[in-house]
């Protein structure tokens, strides 16, 4: 009998799903070190990489292999030995492609948690199983919460120093079950781990007979995400406009951008916003091939079939279910910078595609993400606060609420004077 054919039996790299996932939790719960677990235990890294971090590990006097290293980047984690800025991390096993988030811990880097879980499928929240659930434990599911993150792993890290017992397994389960009761949280998996040695992440470990569920890598493989975008409500927001000057292309005029909604076909009557001019799809283009339909997350080039006025900031969308434009904003603010957000503060807003202005009109409440209470007396956000504001915008944003589209529903606000992102907003509704 032949062998088989390897090449044809194993995944196109191009059509393989994507998961996106960010690490929340508190400080030296071993978030950096998980990732180094799934990165040399999926075979992720380079000899040389793993060379230089167990070389570096001796140096330090360790026993072990301090695989934190592999995500520590910045020379002021490495000596302080915690994470300080959002470091992304590429791999790929048989079944699926990823890219990691590693989400500082600390209370002071919040934003950053926020900037690394604003575009993740899954949130994968750590614990240490002798400290249990923390104050920043609670605070970063609230925050993947707001944030509308649609899958959420608990990993009990560190079993192996509570000799393995199921009784703190379920202790811990219970209680994060409970508080997540008043969340939006629809999909929850408690997995018992020890990035350190391996146990349950990749491999499944001998040393938890009681737990039956899958191993992290497993679920990270085989959770569904595809139904988490929107595929009903066409959005696509046109980035720029494609107009070679070369004589052989003269007549080619096309639309790029990356669908945040719904399917692009050929053929579909459309409309484009804000002018209300209608057409139809003349054709789909996928690095110049023509493609049958596209969908989020996929960047095309989309042809209209009429030479209406198309321009970057504005929005294709379907005649009878197009996103109304609105300039009075309400939302929720993440605030970034150490300099307050007041009332009648004016500062720059990019939403998708399209910029203008926008003042702050009312700050309604600051959200204390430990408690979840609203605190209507306030007049600012502070460095790192969240709470919900009212806007006025110069130009009419082709928005959705947050919680039905996180492409559309999102915005950043930037100082103007500096050109510092300075906010993050979560579009509650507008009108």
């Amino acid at each position: 009998m032949a062998a088989p054919d390897t090449q044809t039996e194993a995944h196109d790299p191009n059509e393989m799903d994507l998961l996106r996932f960010a690490t929340a939790g508190s400080v030296d719960d071993g978030k950096s070190t998980l990732i180094g677990r799934l990165l040399l235990d999926s075979k992720s890294i380079f000899e040389d990489q793993l060379e230089a971090v167990e070389s570096t590990s001796q140096s330090k006097g360790y026993d072990y292999t301090d695989l934190a290293l592999l995500t520590d980047g910045l020379r002021s984690e490495r000596e302080q030995g915690i994470t300080i800025d959002v470091a992304y991390r590429y791999f790929a096993t048989p079944n699926r492609k990823f890219i990691i988030a590693d989400t500082p811990g600390h209370i002071q880097y919040t934003r950053n948690m926020v900037t690394g879980a604003s575009t993740a499928d899954l949130g994968l929240v750590l614990v240490d199983a002798r400290q249990g659930l923390t104050e920043q434990s609670r605070r970063h599911a609230v925050l993947l919460s707001l944030l509308r993150v649609p899958h959420l792993v608990l990993a009990v890290n560190k079993m192996d120093l509570v000799d393995w017992s199921e009784e703190v397994y379920e202790k811990i389960h219970k209680e994060f079950t409970t508080f997540a009761t008043k969340l939006n949280i629809p999909d929850l998996e408690v997995i018992p781990i020890s990035a350190l040695q391996g146990d349950n992440v990749v491999n499944r470990s001998e040393n938890t007979p009681w737990y039956s569920g899958p191993t992290l890598m497993h679920h990270l493989e085989h959770v569904h995400v595809a139904s988490d975008r929107d595929l009903v409500d066409t959005r696509f927001p046109v980035q720029y406009v494609i107009r070679p000057k070369s004589d052989q292309f003269h007549d080619y005029r096309g639309y790029a951008g990356q669908v945040a909604g719904g399917v692009l076909k050929k053929g579909d009557d459309v409309v484009v916003l804000p002018s209300g001019m209608p057409s139809k799809i003349a054709k789909v283009e996928l690095f110049d091939t023509e493609v049958a339909e596209a969908f989020p997350p996929m960047s095309v080039t989309v042809h209209l079939e009429d030479d209406v006025d198309v321009s970057r900031g504005d929005m294709i969308a379907r005649p009878k279910n197009a996103p109304k434009p609105s300039q009075d904003i309400d939302a929720m603010i993440c605030w970034m910078t150490t300099e307050p957000l007041r009332p009648r503060q004016k500062l720059a807003i990019k939403h998708t595609t399209r910029t203008g202005r926008a003042m702050v009109k009312d700050i309604q409440y600051r959200l204390d993400i430990n408690t979840l209470h609203r605190d209507q007396e306030t007049n600012e956000l502070g460095l790192n606060e969240i709470g919900r504001v009212q806007l006025r915008t110069t130009v009419p944003l082709l928005c959705d609420p947050y919680a039905k589209n996180r492409t559309t529903g999102s915005f950043i606000l930037i100082d103007e004077a500096t050109g510092v992102t300075v906010g993050a907003g979560m579009i509650n509704s507008g009108n």
